[in-house]
């Protein structure tokens, strides 16, 4: 016998002279059957037991990806980081046996290595899918203590590597775990309020909250609902901001009813809870640990200083807004606004105006108008982006002015500047706000034509489309006569300084004059108030009136009527000095767009000379507010407003910590 080296193994074999292997195998080949049968079945068994213990094999790399990103945020099975870790400690068959023992386990490798950091991780990742698994809070507190203590373990501790996937999915364990901790029973919404909190392991969470965090304005922040578990549909776009915290929408309730605010009554506020726990690291150790939970509403707070750096909030602003809306009467308004003409005067709606948020001194109002048979519901897309717009967000405020779309226009005209002199009157009584009077109004359709009569010296133009006679000579009573007038006579309100046209049909639009169209205006009804201006003007003017009302309609619809009298004056009287002026036309086909629509405005009803800019959007019908293409437009004209408003009145100006961006970086998405 002798022994040889197989290749390069430090490893020998004996290997039997060949006289000696052929003897035997003759030996083995005149054994009985059963005998041979048995030998060969060892040998494949031998050959198989020697084969190589790991195997590899290409496969797509997707199924590598998701393999990878893994974890029990979207999975049944714990990340490969915290596989990894349990089968360090042998805790595997202990993790699937008898899960809390192996947690206190893991929990005991933590406090005796202070210095290792793969282990909080793991621990966070695993309380939480014993919580999912068992439904108990105690584990999705301990979840959302780990992974903080993880991602923020104290001041003398090295920072996470910028690129490392844990602290995403850390975060993510935390904002869900904070959110199940605290939903209420139903689990409808999630209760924040101070208290001393069960963990784990026989320790205790000693959660404070101050008051003061669920005030914001006049408003308290009240049934906070959890948007990150929201699907939302109908939105072109869904913005999120990822950060640490909780996303949720607040209601905001008055707390002076009667102090004007304006802020809608379905209006929600994107907030976000963060439980901030000090010198995370060092206090898990202890049997109660110190939190402190707070609210930050995305409006006013984006990002929070943590163990010395700057950390963004997570915030589902897109989801608050859905949310908001999905619930909101507003869309039943459309089709009761254009019937009802008088339904701000049947205390329907207390004001004509809603904000989005609070106001707060310097930002420049956005004014937004709907169209005929129309509501504010219909700018969810434009303010879906344009409130995420970074270089927007802290120079502008929204508002939404709604009106009886079925009245005549000078009428809703006269709505729209008295309420928004009063808004401004009531806000800023004093003029300390400059911001303010650098006002935007963007209207829509008929809220075009309403737009327009805040910026334009009519004259006598209107006034001679309506009557023969001067003001003066006819027979009214003062009430009447002051109606005329400031529905006649109008002048550009000093705090508008720009106007955006969205398919507005500035000389009419051809389903106005459609007999149908007609017919159904016939059942609009008209305010109180108009009823008897007519009354008096038929008693004893008839003959100055240019057009019958016994006869023609008299509303909306037929002031939009192509030729008719008042939509041809109007169109006549161009947009006064001092005030930009912009026009967004849809069409449904390609460019050029002479001799089209937008399947209810022509191209040329819709364009108008003397503007700063027109942008025509192809292939798209009459709701072009929606249209990314014209959101962009929308965007590009409010970023050169306020650069222009900053340089030359100092406010509205981009926050320092906010780079410039250029007007051709506006193409990259909301920034």
């Amino acid at each position: 016998m002798r022994w040889e080296p197989i290749g390069r193994l430090v490893y020998y074999v004996r290997v039997h002279p060949a006289s000696v292997a052929r003897a035997t195998v003759a030996r083995q080949l005149s054994a009985s059957r059963p005998a041979v049968r048995s030998f060969v079945a060892a040998l494949a068994i031998a050959a198989v037991a020697c084969g190589p213990p790991i195997h590899v094999r290409r496969v797509a790399p997707e199924r590598v990806t998701a393999d990878l990103a893994r974890s029990v945020l979207n999975s049944r099975r714990p990340s490969l980081f915290t596989e990894n870790v349990l089968y360090r400690w042998n805790l595997e068959r202990e993790w699937k046996k008898h899960p809390e023992d192996a947690l206190a386990t893991l929990r005991e490798k933590i406090l005796a290595e202070p210095t290792g950091r793969s282990a909080v991780f793991a621990l966070a990742e695993l309380c939480f899918a014993h919580a999912v698994r068992t439904g108990r809070r105690e584990y999705y507190l301990a979840a959302s203590l780990y992974a903080y203590a993880f991602l923020f373990p104290g001041t003398q501790d090295q920072d996470l590597a910028e690129l490392d996937p844990r602290a995403r999915v850390a975060a993510d364990l935390y904002n869900r775990a904070l959110t199940d901790a605290f939903a209420s029973r139903d689990r409808s919404h999630v209760e924040l309020r101070s208290g001393t909190y069960s963990l784990p392991f026989g320790q205790q969470l000693a959660v404070r909250l101050d008051p003061a965090d669920l005030q914001w304005a006049n408003r308290r922040l009240v049934n906070f609902i959890p948007v990150g578990e929201l699907e939302v549909t109908g939105l072109g776009a869904r913005y999120r901001q990822a950060g640490i915290g909780a996303p949720l929408a607040a209601e905001m309730v008055p707390i002076d009813p009667e102090k004007a605010d304006f802020l809608g009554r379905e209006a929600k506020a994107p907030v976000t809870a963060l439980l901030r726990i000090d010198e995370a690291r060092a206090q898990l150790s202890q049997p109660v640990i110190d939190g402190a939970l707070q609210i930050f509403n995305a409006y006013e707070t984006r990002s929070v200083v943590i163990d010395g750096h700057p950390v963004q909030l997570e915030v589902e602003s897109s989801a608050a807004l859905a949310y908001g809306l999905s619930r909101s009467d507003v869309w039943a308004w459309e089709l009761r606004g254009f019937l009802a003409g008088d339904l701000f005067g049947q205390q329907k709606i207390k004001r004509p105006l809603a904000f989005v948020e609070p106001y707060r001194p310097g930002r420049i109002p956005v004014v937004f108008v709907h169209g005929t048979a129309s509501s504010p519901g219909r700018w969810a897309d434009m303010l879906n982006v344009l409130s995420n717009t970074r270089i927007l967000r802290d120079r502008y405020q929204y508002w939404f002015f709604f009106y009886e779309t079925g009245n005549p226009i000078t009428y809703s005209a006269l709505k729209l500047r008295d309420t928004l002199t009063w808004a401004l009157d009531s806000l800023d009584p004093d003029g300390r706000d400059p911001a303010l009077r650098q006002m935007v109004v963007i209207g829509h359709s008929q809220g075009g034509l309403l737009t327009k009569m805040t910026a334009i010296d009519s004259g006598n133009i209107l006034w001679d489309a309506f009557s023969r006679r001067p003001l003066e000579a006819l027979k009214v009573s003062p009430e009447t006569r002051e109606l005329l007038r400031r529905t006649r006579f109008v002048t550009p309100l000093p705090f508008v300084r720009e106007v955006i046209f969205i398919s507005t049909p500035h000389h009419g639009s051809y389903v106005a004059g459609w007999g149908l169209s007609h017919w159904v205006s016939g059942f609009a009804k008209l305010p109180r108030t108009l009823v008897g201006m007519t009354t008096e003007m038929l008693q004893g003017n008839r003959d100055a009136l240019l057009y019958d009302p016994t006869r023609e309609a008299f509303g909306a619809i037929s002031n939009m009527t192509p030729g008719s009298r008042f939509i041809e004056a109007l169109a006549a009287i161009p947009i006064a000095p001092g005030v930009g002026a912009h026009s967004i036309i849809a069409v449904t086909g390609d460019l050029p767009p002479d001799g089209q629509s937008d399947g209810v405005v022509k191209y040329e009803s819709a364009h108008i000379d003397g503007v700063d800019s027109e942008l025509v959007v192809p292939h798209q019908s009459h709701s072009a507010q929606s249209n990314p293409v014209a959101i962009e437009e929308v965007r590009r004209i409010l970023f050169a407003h306020a650069e222009a408003v900053c340089a030359a009145e100092r406010v509205a100006c981009a926050p320092a910590a906010v780079p410039r961006v250029e007007e051709r970086d506006l193409q990259d998405g909301a920034r």
